[in-house]
């Protein structure tokens, strides 16, 4: 019997790679609701749930899972439908823990030590400052965000001022609906007054980023992956993710068991998981970034590729009620990263690169996909997917023998997308 699995915000990549799970002829994958639906413009929970729901309640058949893999409002929905529809899902109220930044941060200062000095700023004072207790540099962060939305690096009094006059345009755009959720739980008083429209503002952490992957399921808490994140040079924009990562075996065991008592204190359970941290192997430091109740959908090619089946798998096998498992090191290479390719300017696209000329060097460089990001006639200030200081023209999923090789092919791909970007500054 064909299993129907429902997948909230279902993109073409990530419908190839679950296509290409082992016994995926046992499943039929359906989109709910379009990415587009989901992350772009105004975000209204509500009205997405109805949709969903409608579509749910016309189809002729099983429901037999719904699941995803975007950040809000996707990891939210998730475990609403899955009520609704008696599903297997994560607990809603852990998975708000998770994704209301302060909230989670109080509740990893109940099991662990490896966090930053954190508080909340009102930006509704206008002459708000820092907390006494948190030094620069530092960040300024509203409490739901997505992809480093909203998120400002601070060095002094001066910058927080300008941060937060962005902020407050900011802010509404995620919490706002972040809002519709956190009211359908029962929250403690503190998170109540504090709400989803906030900011908050925390220590910058110093050493090299990565993430941790795994799932709980029951009282079992599994790590079966850890990624490297390299940023661009003196900039704070995600450059490339790497897998395996690079970090000693003893290293990684460390940060493991953090994530285990940070993913059990928070309850997440009968959920993936991906944890950020920054490692100072100097200091020998761990400073952990954010819980995210989810897997990374960046990640699955380079699981795929590296251990032989993405990391979607162990998303189907908890939605069925399975025990996951992973294989390790089966895949044809023995390095994968997925790289941004970014512009630091404003501008408007003239060209991108042919479906022809995208094959062609897909072909040259075995293991590589190429996904642009923007279109023709597109003003990059006006798109979706960026960060603070950057806009994302394409994505490159690429597979290696070596961390050389990756770089070198890299390079090399880039050179011959030739993207054509006219300057534009504001208000052209």
């Amino acid at each position: 019997m064909v299993l129907n699995i429902f997948v909230v915000g279902l993109d073409e990549l990530n419908h190839s790679t679950l296509r290409s799970l082992p016994n995926a002829d046992q499943y039929e994958f359906h989109q709910l609701l379009t990415p587009e639906e989901l992350q772009e413009g105004t975000v209204a929970v509500p009205e997405l749930l109805d949709k969903a729901q409608r579509q749910l309640d016309a189809f002729d058949g099983s429901i037999d899972a719904i699941v995803g893999y975007w950040d809000f409002p996707v990891s939210s929905m998730v475990p609403i439908l899955c009520d609704r529809y008696g599903l297997r899902s994560a607990d809603l109220e852990a998975v708000v823990k998770c994704e209301h930044k302060y909230w989670s941060r109080l509740e990893q200062q109940k099991v662990i030590q490896e966090y930053p000095a954190f508080g909340l700023i009102d930006l509704g004072d206008e002459h708000a400052t820092r907390p006494e207790h948190v030094s620069y540099p530092a960040w300024i962060k509203p409490i739901k965000g997505t992809e480093s939305e909203g998120a400002h690096h601070l060095e002094d009094d001066q910058q927080l001022q300008d941060a937060l006059a962005l902020e407050r345009e900011e802010v509404d755009r995620l919490g706002g609906p972040f809002n519709d959720v956190l009211a359908m739980l029962d929250l403690p008083t503190e998170i109540a007054e504090v709400g989803g429209s906030a900011a908050m503002i925390e220590e910058a952490a110093a050493g090299d980023q990565l993430t941790v992957e795994g799932f709980s399921r029951g009282d079992r808490v599994e790590i079966y992956g850890v990624v490297d994140s390299y940023n661009y040079p003196d900039v704070p924009s995600f450059l490339r993710y790497q897998y395996p990562s690079r970090l000693p075996a003893q290293t990684q065991d460390y940060i493991a068991d953090v994530t285990r008592r940070v993913i059990t204190g928070l309850g997440l359970t009968n959920s993936t998981f991906n944890v950020e941290y920054f490692w100072d192997p100097q200091a020998e430091r761990l400073v952990l970034l954010e819980v995210n109740p989810r897997h990374s959908q960046s990640h699955a090619m380079l699981f795929e590729e590296v251990d032989g089946v993405s990391n979607h798998a162990v998303m189907l096998d908890l939605a069925l009620d399975r025990d996951p498992h992973l294989p390790r090191r089966e895949g044809q290479f023995a390095v994968a990263a997925k790289w941004y390719l970014r512009r630091f300017s404003d501008g408007l696209v003239r060209r991108v690169p042919s479906a022809a000329r995208i094959t062609e060097i897909e072909q040259r460089y075995p293991g590589t996909t190429v996904e642009v990001s923007v279109e023709e006639g597109d003003r990059l200030s006006e798109g979706y997917g960026g960060d603070s200081y950057s806009y994302v023209l394409a994505e490159i999923f690429m597979g290696a023998r070596d961390e050389e090789e990756l770089v070198r092919n890299y390079d090399r791909c880039v050179e011959a997308l030739e993207f054509d970007i006219e300057d534009r500054q504001e208000g052209d």
